[in-house]
């Protein structure tokens, strides 16, 4: 396995997903990302807020 070069659906920029991060998705069981880390967390970040409204 090595790194994978992915494209985020949000912002379209290259990112690198990790011949770690792989390992680490395989072994939960999750599917490989869609979104670079920097759309990911802002992703979070406007979650939080919603919930937090409430």
């Amino acid at each position: 396995m090595s790194d994978k070069k992915l494209v985020c659906q949000d912002c379209e920029k290259e990112f690198v997903f990790s011949e770690r991060e792989q390992e680490f998705y395989t072994q939960k069981g999750f599917q490989e990302p869609k979104r670079c880390p920097e759309c990911r967390n802002a992703r979070k970040q406007q979650k939080n807020q919603r919930a937090s409204r409430y």
